[in-house]
């Protein structure tokens, strides 16, 4: 495979396995949560300080689960005023670095060469967070591109899956050479290895558990979701995703509005049991045509169609929705916050559309050059629009992380003064040949919509704009625009995790924060949950396939130098005991009073805190 090359490289390469662990210290003040609730590492998170060390603290609580990542990294035009400095401790490197200078400039002929080993250690984290199936999203222009696109080949193993050109200013920038830059771009890779893991992974017994239906052209169809099991529950626990389909029995064509004759599906598993859609009324007219009504032992169901089977329609790439102009990104954040951000945002029609194509209801999405918030703004969105639980985690480097882009999601969250109008867009239908064929089915979606939305709004407006029929909810704000709900935890980066000093007492980390670590150093997956110490004290933290983890340790100087803290006899017969499995057993701990002869014997190894941490994956 080929590889880029670039000043520097030799030094970065493995930079980010050298970059500290640190724990992540939350700072309940300037986090947003519910009256009565306490900042959790589990929900929503925005931490401030540099994004390299903050990937790395995030390691061992998120890695492989990330299964969206969108990040919008400086362009390097040579007027942003970016500095780079890692602190990578070649000498060779800081001496470079020092005679070529900092901020990097357009002058600076060597500026390419910084901006990649800026880049390096940071996408070879963010491959490390993304989950297997996971993509990853990046915007870049015309100054990077290429470069970036060779580093993402060889990192992500040319797992290549587009690259979308954006239309994001229409006019063209005021400070374009040449010609009028109008575009952006948005690199797309996965950590899929080829075509058929990234379209369907699912065995064929799943399939077959999966799919119940399989129509002549061969698409297979599943039952579609439902949500709660309780008697009523969804009924009124989620009211926008509890609504009655209707079916003609002669055609079975579907229809979200009553008609005479028709026959009515609601979201019940029988008589007695119902609950809720996973889609709500929006997504399910938007994605209509996916969706068949079957009659099955008497009793009429909704299916929709397999998006393997590439039902669902792909997105294209080239974009030129006007929410997606970058001069929306702007508009938004002045109407939220009363000021301009110093750099242009991203709209967030862009982050949601990218959302929309690379998660599903339940994933994580991480945004490590967060800006203004953009990202967060767009998950909140998605999730008020189709019912869904996304999580996001922001990273931003610079002061404003609290003012501006933490204050920005509070008040997306909780409401925030204005005055104006307020436009949601609720479809956008292509006016192609095809689709005008059934332009009945296209003016039945839009007046759906309008019944169903209008309520929310105080007017729907139906146009044609862009050969596409478009249907926006405006509303009249004269004092508070509404919240879309919603909580966070503000973090920041704690002291280095340094186990050399561990048993001097400084800067001593929690139980929890050196379990995390230590389970991901010696296993390199994220440690799902803690289990909590036997009533025998064996220290026991997780396994895995192949090992069980156990770590004797308490943040307390004293103790960690008194005999309690040392692995003795009495603690082999109870970890011998617990491992029925015979795994593999790792102990950390700050002294044995056992010969490792002794203890390998029943397959106990022993790790010295501080010095063992390692990994053993391939063992």
């Amino acid at each position: 495979m080929p590889s880029l090359d670039f000043k520097g490289k030799s030094f970065v390469y493995a930079h980010h396995l050298t970059v500290p662990f640190r724990e992540l210290t939350v700072d309940a003040k300037k986090s947003f949560v519910g009256r009565g609730e306490k900042p959790t590492l589990d929900g929503n998170l925005i931490i401030h300080g540099d994004n390299l060390h903050a990937l790395k603290a995030l390691l061992p609580i998120y890695a492989g689960k990330v299964d969206c990542i969108y990040i919008d990294p400086p362009y390097n035009t040579g007027k942003e005023g970016w500095c780079y400095n890692d602190n990578v401790r070649s000498p060779l490197m800081k001496e470079w670095l020092k005679k070529s200078g900092n901020p990097v400039e357009k002058d600076d002929l060597e500026r390419h060469d910084k901006w990649l080993c800026m880049m390096w250690p940071r996408i070879q984290l963010l491959k490390e967070l993304l989950s297997q199936d996971g993509v990853i999203f990046v915007s870049i222009d015309d100054n990077e591109v290429h470069r970036l696109r060779a580093l993402m080949d060889e990192v992500f193993e040319e797992n290549f899956a587009a690259q979308i050109t954006v239309l994001c200013n229409p006019k063209g920038r005021g400070l374009s050479e040449g010609f009028a830059d109008t575009h952006e771009y948005v690199l797309v890779f996965t950590n899929r290895h080829n075509e058929s893991d990234f379209s369907a992974a699912k065995s064929a017994e799943q399939i077959k558990k999966d799919y119940t239906l399989k129509d002549k052209d061969g698409f297979l169809y599943r039952e579609l979701e439902l949500r709660n099991t309780h008697r009523e529950f969804g009924k009124h626990n989620r009211k926008n995703m509890w609504f009655p389909f209707y079916v003609e029995p002669k055609t079975s064509k579907l229809s979200l509005i009553e008609k005479p004759g028709w026959k009515e599906i609601l979201p019940r598993w029988d008589d007695n049991y119902e609950g809720c859609w996973t889609w709500n009324r929006v997504k399910a007219l938007k994605d209509f045509d996916l969706l068949v009504a079957y009659e099955v032992k008497g009793r009429w169901k909704v299916y929709r169609q397999d998006y393997a089977k590439g039902a669902r329609r792909k997105a294209t790439t080239v974009w030129t929705f006007p929410d997606v102009q970058s001069e929306k990104g702007q508009d938004i954040f002045s109407e939220i916050m009363g000021q301009r951000f110093p750099h242009p945002p991203k709209a967030v029609g862009l982050i949601e559309r990218l959302l929309e194509i690379g998660t599903d209801q339940d994933s994580i999405v991480l945004d490590s050059f967060a800006g203004s918030g953009t990202t967060a703004h767009a998950v909140l969105a998605l999730n008020k629009k189709d019912g869904g639980n996304r999580k996001f985690i922001l990273v931003e480097t610079e002061d404003y992380a609290d003012k501006l882009t933490a204050e920005r999601m509070r008040r997306v969250m909780g409401g925030y003064e204005f005055e104006g109008t307020r436009r949601v867009e609720l479809l956008r239908e292509s006016l192609s040949w095809a689709r005008l064929s059934k332009i009945t089915d296209l003016i039945e979606k839009a007046e759906s919509i309008e019944k169903f939305e209008g309520s929310r709004f105080d007017k729907v407006v139906k146009s044609i704009e862009n050969e596409a029929l478009v249907v926006i909810g405006e509303t009249k704000v004269t004092e508070k625009a509404e919240g879309l709900g919603g909580s966070f935890t503000f973090c920041t980066l704690g002291d280095e995790m340094n186990l050399e000093g561990l048993l001097t007492g400084k800067a001593l980390p929690s139980f929890d924060a050196l379990a995390k670590y230590v389970f991901y150093t010696a296993t390199g997956k994220a440690l799902e949950e803690i289990s909590k110490q036997t009533k025998d004290g064996d220290g026991f933290i997780g396994e895995t396939d192949h090992c069980r983890l156990h770590l004797l340790y308490k943040p307390d100087k004293k103790w960690l130098s008194s005999a309690d803290a040392a692995f003795a006899e009495p603690l082999v017969e109870c970890i011998v005991k617990a491992n029925s499995a015979k795994k593999r057993v790792l102990v950390f701990a700050a002294v044995k009073y056992l010969s490792q002869k002794e203890l390998s014997r029943h397959g106990i190894e022993f790790c010295q805190l501080p010095y063992a941490i390692h990994r053993i994956l391939g063992e």
